[in-house]
């Protein structure tokens, strides 16, 4: 027998940390038609969900740093251009046990371990995807309802905790380095590296036999090292003076801001750059002629090819990539792991146990 309610996190509004609202009433929802139930074991703190809360993605904050940007009621806030309707359950990456099935599911697929792929595919081919904890309750909280497809089934001794601090981060970080098509013996430069994305891609560039030059704060340096990175340069180093022009393949940035001209300037001819954050600043400077005379490719990444997120539960289930969780909190404490991931000190992943 399922429970009534539940306990979850409600976000009421655009803007700060008062916007969160623990609560132990919240109705459990119920699987629809092609979609399970899914109890959330834990369930990990992204960029986006400060975003959302804060109103970052609408053009009208549009200089503004990621958790830095004041509140807006704009009707451009969530993350694919939209309105977010509130209140809202947030959390994009989540893993726990199937629970309940609605119709048109086999119900062996009850008591299942999975992963939640966040990204919510239309049935319409043309229509824009959406995004699980933004466009539709997530998992800051016991239960959630996703299409059955995007309920992963993992075979993994990782705890909970350890699995929620992968799918959000290391398919932003996989489809950056797909798109580049990154290859063995090449060098890419990865940005914000101490990051969950940034680490991510440490990971998973060094998996594809690449040479990882990465970005991060020198008292981070050591484990970036370790996940894979070949070089750690300082997060306001000199890129020209430290590795020359025309010096890497790729480029993996989820940083933007100022820093932006630099990574064009060390990026070979025929180079490729790929963006899927900015927590630096959005808005960049970016002089043409060094695009159009080097022959650059620039690539926004967001939505991913549906065989990616399988890749990625292989490469778990292999052991060839690693959980990196830097903290855990509960459910209830949502605002004092907000507050930890905004100082930006931790490396990887925090997580909340649910």
């Amino acid at each position: 027998m399922l429970p009534t309610t539940m306990r979850a996190v409600l976000l009421r509004g655009h803007g700060g940390l008062e916007k969160l609202e623990y609560r132990d009433d919240v109705p459990v929802p119920r699987p629809g038609a092609g979609e399970v139930l899914v109890r959330i074991g834990a369930a990990a703190v992204n960029n986006t969900d400060i975003n959302t809360r804060i109103g970052w993605y609408s053009k009208a904050v549009a200089g503004a740093t990621a958790g830095g940007a004041p509140a807006t009621q704009a009707q451009d806030s969530a993350w694919g251009g939209g309105s977010v309707r509130f209140p809202r359950i947030q959390g994009a990456d989540g893993c726990g046990h199937i629970v309940a099935v609605g119709s048109d599911v086999e119900p062996g697929r009850v008591g299942e371990r999975v992963i939640i792929d966040p990204l919510l595919r239309p049935a319409i081919p043309s229509a824009p995807a959406e995004y699980f904890g933004s466009d539709r309750d997530g998992a800051f909280a016991e239960f959630a309802t996703v299409p059955a497809a995007n309920a992963c089934r993992i075979n993994s001794a990782l705890s909970d905790v350890q699995l929620a601090s992968f799918p959000c981060s290391y398919a932003a970080a996989e489809n950056m380095l797909t798109r580049t098509g990154l290859t063995a013996g090449e060098t890419v430069l990865i940005t914000g590296a101490s990051g969950g994305v940034g680490s991510a891609a440490v990971q998973l560039g060094h998996r594809r036999r690449a040479r990882v030059i990465a970005l991060a704060s020198p008292a981070k340096a050591p484990l970036v090292s370790a996940l894979g990175a070949a070089r750690v340069l300082a997060r306001d180093a000199d890129l020209l003076a430290q590795l020359g022009r025309e010096s890497v393949d790729a480029i993996i940035d989820v940083a933007g801001g100022r820093k932006f001209p630099q990574l064009l300037e060390v990026l070979r001819r025929g180079g490729r750059y790929a963006a899927a954050g900015a927590i630096a600043g959005p808005l960049v400077e970016l002089d043409l002629r060094t695009l159009y005379l080097k022959d650059l490719r620039l690539l926004g990444c967001t939505v991913y090819d549906p065989p990616l997120f399988r890749d990625l539960l292989g490469y778990i289930e292999r052991g060839e990539i690693r959980p990196v969780v830097s903290a855990t909190h509960a459910l209830r404490d949502i605002a004092a792991a907000q507050g930890e991931f905004l100082r930006k000190s931790h490396t990887g992943k925090i997580v909340l146990t649910v």
